[in-house]
């Protein structure tokens, strides 16, 4: 008998789906103090979580059978993935059960700010106040409406607002265009268009790109009166900034389910009569409730069976029978395939992969990886190795590999070749002994240097004093430079790629790029 715990209230008819199976034996902890919960779970199969329980160190120390943790919804902030990692244990998430939950719940938002409906219905039933010259609001017909990520939520967002009749625009450099303008949405490159609307909502992961998205700069950019809604992760918008913009009502209304720290009781931004606040119920529906149990409980069934690990988020594609030289090429051209989209952010229309020696009878595995690889910046925890074929497939994105038998320059080189609406960019890396991971090429730059850390990538003409200018620059905001690696093509050109110990302000980017010699720069942070 397969043993899975539930270890958080989920919907009935998921427990009812395990407690039906003849080979699982259902244990509902979802009522047991935490400390009683780990001493139960020494001999469990799967888990199955919710936001109540953290799979953290006390938790992985309690268990010794553990196979598989499923958290029952999207989020995995409370799980230790590299922990379960290490001890050989799949995570997985329901990351879409609570699409149409999510999307309503924004538009109850976007509803409420434009009429001032909650503030009515307080000064009536609380106040007993028959006062509706209080209570002019506006139409959201011929208002302009900006997405910020046009996946599965903002599309069906931006869906519902044409029926509204407004005119909807979307920003998502990580989409193909067309999947905006088939459904008659306006798709926009430029940031700037978005931040014109007269109301702006976002949809996209929480990442280290996002965090922050909208600050002070971007608000003192907008049309007076905007109204913003965030339902999606806490600390997309600055929350000290857009406390500020609501005060001096540049900010007429917000509309927020999420808050950088939850329970967000205490939140400065509850003190302001013109924010509506919910706390994060964008999957409370009964409906979604419901799906996410039953999307839950299958997965743990087929993680408990070993048949499939739906959505898992560590799950490497299966290396058995690998030998171990394998495993960092797979981390290499993932890092390969992140690199090139942190460094280009358009839209991508197709992947080459290309390998020469060995390595190259696992062209099929490296594939995954770097697909994975690709997308993570703009998906996140979504991308897996399991969904990544088909997330690709589904984007248009084609895929293709090439193998050659030996290698002019190393034993085993990998490289990707990543194409998008912009142009094309190609990076190659290799392995040396004792796993050590290099990148060793930038379209035409041979580069040695490992794809780590914080890097800022300079082409320049080949002109003396440049490398004296980024050092100059980077010296007087006291940014250490840890590595610079200096690459020459036959065209005049130069590539440097410096690492440096500190995050790097944009003004320090804006200064660089001013340097006259310049031809191009991006900051990556791997």
């Amino acid at each position: 008998m397969y043993k899975i715990a539930v270890c958080d209230h989920i919907h009935q008819k998921g427990l009812d789906m395990l407690s039906s199976q003849n080979d699982i034996e259902m244990f509902d902890f979802s009522d047991l103090p935490k400390d009683e919960l780990f001493a139960r779970l020494k001999d469990v199969d799967v888990a199955i979580t919710r936001s109540s329980t953290s799979v953290d160190q006390k938790f992985l120390q309690s268990v010794q059978n553990l196979k598989a943790v499923v958290r029952a919804g999207v989020g995995v902030d409370n799980v230790d993935i590299d922990g379960c990692s290490k001890q050989g244990i799949v995570v997985m998430n329901v990351p879409t059960a609570n699409t149409i939950a999510a999307v309503e719940l924004t538009m109850t938002h976007i509803l409420s700010a434009i009429r001032n409906f909650p503030g009515a219905n307080t000064q009536l039933k609380d106040e007993r106040k028959w006062k509706r010259e209080d209570w002019y609001g506006t139409e959201l017909k011929g208002k302009k409406l900006g997405v910020i990520g046009f996946g599965n939520i903002g599309s069906r967002v931006g869906i519902r607002c044409k029926a509204f009749e407004m005119e909807v625009l979307a920003y998502d450099p990580y989409i193909q265009p067309s999947k905006a303008t088939n459904l008659g949405i306006t798709y926009v490159k430029n940031f700037s268009d978005i931040l014109a609307c007269d109301i702006i909502t976002i949809h996209t992961p929480k990442s280290t790109e996002t965090k922050n998205m909208i600050t002070k700069k971007e608000i003192a950019q907008m049309k007076d009166g905007v109204i913003l809604i965030n339902c999606a992760r806490g600390g997309l918008y600055n929350e000290d900034d857009l406390y500020e913009g609501l005060k001096s009502k540049k900010i007429r209304w917000a509309g927020i389910d999420v808050f950088d720290k939850e329970p967000g009781t205490s939140n400065k931004l509850l003190d302001l009569p013109n924010i509506y606040v919910t706390p994060h119920i964008g999957a409370n529906t009964l409906e979604s409730q419901e799906q996410i149990a039953k999307e839950a409980t299958q997965a743990a069934m087929e993680a408990a069976r070993g048949i499939a690990y739906p959505n898992a988020l560590n799950l490497p594609a299966t290396q058995a029978n690998t030998p171990d030289f394998v495993q960092p090429y797979t981390e290499l051209i993932q890092k390969l395939g992140y690199f090139c989209s942190k460094v280009d952010k358009s839209a991508i229309t197709s992947i080459k992969i290309h390998t020469e020696g060995e390595i190259s009878k696992y062209v099929d595995l490296l594939k995954i990886f770097a697909i994975v690889g690709v997308l993570k910046p703009s998906l996140d925890n979504k991308i897996n190795y399991i969904n990544a074929p088909f997330i690709a497939q589904e984007r248009g994105i084609q895929i293709h590999t090439n193998t050659q038998d030996s290698s002019n320059s190393y034993k085993n080189l990998v490289s990707i070749t990543f194409n998008t609406n912009e142009g094309s960019l190609s990076v190659a890396g290799t392995v040396f002994d004792d796993n050590i991971i290099r990148l060793s090429q930038f379209d035409e730059f041979e580069v040695l240097v490992e794809p780590k850390g914080r890097m800022i990538l300079f082409k320049n003409t080949d002109v003396p004093g440049v490398i004296g200018n980024v050092g100059q620059i980077l010296g007087k905001h006291s940014i250490n430079i840890s590595d610079f690696r200096l690459a020459r093509n036959n065209r005049g050109e130069a590539l440097a790629l410096v690492l440096i110990d500190d995050d790097v302000p944009q003004k320090v980017i804006d200064e660089l790029r001013d340097i006259p010699a310049c031809l191009w720069i991006c900051y990556v942070v791997m």
